[in-house]
C-alpha cells in the first residue's frame, strides 16, 4: 500500500516518505534487517508524506499555489485535507519526538480505512519528509496496527515489532549531519525499540511536526478515508530539545472536500501534550 503521500494544508506543499521493515529484539535497539513496502492487505499501496492542498487528484501542491484557509480564532492555524496536529515551521530543525497511546480502531466492515500517527522533519513547506510512526487501519471489519517509516520520495516500509491498541509508542527523527537521519520507533508497553539510519540529500529541514494523517492513495491518486481511531493522546511533543508549543507552531486542521472537520485537535497543554478525536472518514 502506498501509505502517506498526501498532506494538503491549504497552501503548503508537502512530501511523502518511505519506510523500511525492521525486526527488533525486545528491550533492545535494532537496525532494520528486512525491508519491504508497508502493506495492509493486497488492495492498496499506502504512502505517508507531505502536506497536501487541493483536490484528490493532486499528489503535491507547490508552496504558495493556493491561499491558506483560516479556521477558527487563532492566528497560527491552517487547514489540510490529510494532516492534523502541530508543526513548527519558522526555523531549521534537527530533531522531533513524541509519545502517544496507540488508539483502537472501530471498523464497520463496509470499506478499508486508514489512520496514521507520526513525527517527522520536513513536509509542511518542503517536498521531502523524513518520518516514522504507526497506523490504526481497517481491513474491512478487521483492525490492524503496525509501525512504519518513510523518507519521501521513497516508499514506506514496515518498521518494528507487533503493536496493540493501548500500547505506549514513542518515535523520533534526528538529523545527524552529512545527510543522515536516524529514525527510531519504540513500543514501551511491549519493550521493543528499532532504529534505522537513512540518507536524504538536500532536505530543507524547514519544519518539524507531530501529525495525524489520512494517507494516500486511492486508485485516482486521492486521499484514503480516515479510519475511526476514537481519540489519540500525544505527550512529550518536543522539537530540538524544547516543547513544540514554545516554537510558535501551526495548528493544522484536517478537513474534507466540503470544509468539514475530519477530526478535532485540542489545544496544547504544558506546551507539548494534545489529543485528536475522529469525526468522519471523508
Amino acid at each position: 500500500m502506498l501509505r502517506r503521500m498526501c498532506v494538503s494544508l491549504a497552501a503548503l506543499a508537502i512530501a511523502a516518505a518511505p519506510a523500511l521493515t525492521a525486526l527488533a529484539t525486545a528491550g533492545t535497539s535494532a537496525q532494520a534487517a528486512t525491508a519491504r513496502p508497508a502493506a495492509v492487505g493486497a488492495h492498496v499501496t499506502v504512502s505517508h508524506g507531505a502536506l497536501r492542498n487541493g483536490g484528490t487528484a493532486v499528489h503535491l501542491i507547490k508552496p504558495g499555489s493556493e491561499p491558506f484557509n483560516a479556521h477558527g480564532g487563532i492566528a497560527h492555524e491552517a487547514e489540510s485535507t490529510n494532516w492534523s496536529g502541530y508543526a513548527a515551521d519558522s526555523g531549521t530543525y534537527t530533531s522531533v519526538s513524541a509519545t502517544w497511546v496507540q488508539p483502537k480502531g472501530t471498523c464497520s466492515g463496509r470499506s478499508d480505512l486508514y489512520s496514521s500517527f507520526w513525527v517527522g522533519l520536513d513536509g509542511y513547506s518542503s517536498d521531502s519528509v523524513e518520518q516514522t510512526g504507526t497506523d490504526t487501519d481497517c481491513d474491512g471489519s478487521t483492525p490492524s496496527y503496525y509501525g512504519w517509516y518513510e523518507t519521501y520520495p521513497n516508499p514506506s516500509f514496515n518498521f518494528g515489532d507487533s503493536i496493540s491498541p493501548g500500547d505506549t509508542i514513542s518515535a523520533s527523527v534526528t538529523y545527524e549531519g552529512s545527510n543522515k537521519y536516524l529514525l527510531s520507533l519504540s513500543d514501551k508497553t511491549k519493550g521493543w525499540t528499532t532504529t534505522t539510519t537513512q540518507t536524504v540529500s538536500g532536505a530543507a529541514r524547514s519544519s518539524a511536526e507531530v501529525i495525524i494523517e489520512a494517507p494516500c492513495c486511492t486508485s485516482s491518486g486521492g486521499i484514503l478515508p480516515l479510519a475511526d481511531f476514537g481519540t489519540v493522546n500525544f505527550s512529550s511533543s518536543v522539537v530540538d530539545g524544547a516543547s513544540i508549543g514554545s516554537q510558535n507552531p501551526v495548528e493544522i486542521i484536517m478537513i474534507d472536500s466540503s470544509g468539514r472537520d475530519k477530526d478535532t485537535v485540542s489545544s496544547l497543554s504544558s506546551n507539548e501534550n494534545f489529543s485528536a478525536t475522529w469525526v468522519r472518514s471523508n
